[in-house]
Parts: C-alpha cells; sequence; structure tokens
C-alpha cells in the first residue's frame, strides 16, 4: 500500500495566498493539486468508488482545470485538503430551475462527500467550519478555553436590548452576526462595527426583524489578529490611526500600521485551546488589547484571511500551514 503524498488546494483561481502554501508544498517535494469546485462537473471528472470493507473511497480526479492546470489525482495518494474558497458548481447551461436545484445538491453530498470520506487531514474539515460561523458558540467555546470575552446578549426584543445597555452602564456596540456584507436594494452593503451610545435607540425599531449581536465596548489600546496553526500562534498589532478605524479596523485598511505581537502565554494556550475543541487546524482571531494590556477575544474566523499580515510582518504562516497539511504525508 502507497503512503499518501498528494495535497489538494480548493481554492478559486486567483487566489494568491493559496498559491504561497502550494508553492511551499511544492519546494518541499509534496505533490499539489489545486482547483476550485467550479471546476465540477464541467471540466472536473469523478470515478470513485467503495468496497464496501476499507475505511475510504478510492478512484481517480481527472480534467483540465478553467485556469489550464491538469489534473489526474489518485484519491488514495492524497494525505490533505485545504479548504480555502472554492466557489460554487458550475453546472452545465440550459438546465431548468429544478434541474439546476436538484444537480447542485446531488454535485455537493456526491463530490463533496468522496472527498470528506477520504480519512485525510484537512485545514479545516467543512462542517467543522460551518459549525463555527455560529459566533455564539465561539464566545462559549472561547470563554471555556480560559480566554476573555465581552459580555454579550444576542436577542430581537427591543425592551430587553435597551435595558440591558442601560444597565450595563457603559456604551454597546452592534455588529452582524453572518458577515459584514449585507444585500440591499441590488448592491452590496458592508455593515461595519457600530457603537451604540444611547440605550433607547435601541427602543425605535428594527431590533424585533431578527436577532442582533451587542456587546459591552472594550476600552482599546489596539487590536491584534492572532492567526492560529495547530499549535502554533502568530500574532499582530493593529494600530488604526482614524476614529473609525479604531471603532472597526476593517472599515479604514489605509489608516493602518502592524507590527509582530507577542500574546502573553496564557492567551496562546487558550487560543488553541479554543481551536482544539471547534475541532479546526487554522483560525484568524480577531482580539482587543486593553491599555492595561488585557487581552479580549472577539471572534474566529475559520477561513480568515492571513496573507497581507504575513507579508506586512513577515510571518512564516505559509510554511506553517504546510507542515500540518505535510504531516498527513509522513
Amino acid at each position: 500500500m502507497r503512503d499518501p503524498s498528494t495535497v489538494l488546494v480548493l481554492t478559486h483561481d486567483e487566489d494568491r495566498t493559496a498559491e504561497r502554501v502550494s508553492a511551499e508544498l511544492t519546494a518541499r517535494g509534496v505533490r499539489v493539486a489545486q482547483f476550485d469546485a467550479a471546476d465540477f462537473p464541467t471540466r472536473i471528472a469523478l470515478a470513485a468508488a467503495f468496497d464496501g470493507s476499507s475505511a475510504h473511497w478510492t478512484g481517480q480526479l481527472t480534467g483540465v482545470t478553467a485556469a489550464g492546470r491538469r489534473l489526474g489525482v489518485d484519491l488514495a495518494d492524497v494525505a490533505g485538503v485545504y479548504y480555502r474558497r472554492p466557489t460554487q458548481f458550475q453546472l452545465e447551461p440550459g438546465m431548468s430551475g429544478p434541474e439546476q436545484v436538484f444537480a447542485y445538491g446531488e454535485a455537493r453530498r456526491g463530490f463533496g462527500g468522496v472527498l470528506m470520506g477520504l480519512g485525510c487531514t484537512w485545514v479545516n474539515d467543512p462542517v467543522r467550519a460551518a459549525a463555527c460561523e455560529y459566533k455564539p458558540l465561539q464566545l462559549a467555546a472561547a470563554a471555556a478555553s480560559g480566554l476573555r470575552v465581552p459580555a454579550s446578549v444576542i436577542t430581537n426584543d427591543p425592551e430587553h436590548a435597551a435595558a440591558w445597555a442601560r444597565d450595563l452602564g457603559r456604551p454597546v456596540i452592534y455588529k452582524p452576526l453572518s458577515g459584514v456584507w449585507v444585500p440591499e436594494d441590488r448592491q452590496i452593503k458592508v455593515l461595519y462595527t457600530s457603537v451604540i451610545d444611547d440605550p433607547e435607540t435601541l427602543r425605535e425599531g428594527g431590533v424585533e426583524l431578527t436577532a442582533h449581536l451587542l456587546q459591552e465596548w472594550v476600552e482599546k489600546s489596539h487590536e491584534a489578529r492572532a492567526v492560529v496553526v495547530g499549535d502554533r500562534v502568530f500574532t499582530v498589532a493593529i494600530h488604526a490611526d482614524s476614529a473609525r478605524g479604531h471603532v472597526d479596523w476593517r472599515s479604514d485598511y489605509d489608516a493602518l500600521r502592524y507590527e509582530k505581537f507577542e500574546l502573553p502565554a496564557a492567551v496562546r494556550r487558550g487560543l488553541v485551546e479554543l481551536h482544539r475543541r471547534l475541532g479546526l487546524l487554522y483560525g484568524a482571531c480577531d482580539l482587543i488589547v486593553t491599555p492595561a494590556g488585557e487581552v479580549v477575544f472577539l471572534e474566529v474566523n475559520q477561513n480568515g484571511e492571513w496573507g497581507w499580515l504575513a507579508a506586512e510582518c513577515d510571518l512564516p504562516i505559509a510554511s506553517a500551514l504546510a507542515d500540518v497539511l505535510q504531516a498527513g504525508c509522513a
């Protein structure tokens, strides 16, 4: 029986960050097959079998991707999957709406199911990563891991929201639960973290329409992003030189300054433990560092961006990811 020796990189064709990991693996002599889920089923053919007795699926992935990469992957050789940012399956044109819905579901459960049945290392496992989209789950796991988290409430009750904010006695913030991109009037609106100074405004309407996440405003010296890869933690301090960047650094990249930052050992251990609890081998954690130096956990993005931080601060994140993926080839 052969030892697995191939890493699959699933991402879109313009993902330069993933290409850093692919290049690192290739330089080490690891075979890399990089493609997008959008290449299936029109450009990539899957032929997989399960004999009923072995623990994993076997077979082949063959074809030529939209980016011109020729694939000839033996599924038995796959030791790891870097699940970055693949796009949606592209189906044959001319199918009706109901046919597309059915075919898409079959592709997801068939193609995706075979890959998940390979029994190899995933960064990250899609099922565990999907569970991490629920911020209430993250916050509970972070607290259980020994990290400090902000006082928080999730509610669609305006009276409850206003009373909670009033009793807290200090400013609170609102942040979306499902990401910053919101479709509105055929356009994409960006919804950043916002400060609520007056609790009474929460009674003015809108809270009752859906769930809202409110948290205490934590005074900050600066923010930080900690990139966790296995048991390694790479942290960058993010200093914002504008008022809006101070509230949410994502709102003003031009006002940001970066520097390497060493977290306290207890916080590093807590972040690694958080990822263990969540079943993640990778995560990008957003943190607040208070004027007193205390570190407060905000959230973990199980597929968060790291490329620009690695470039700004010369961090070996691509190498660390390659280490984790290559370990399956040993």
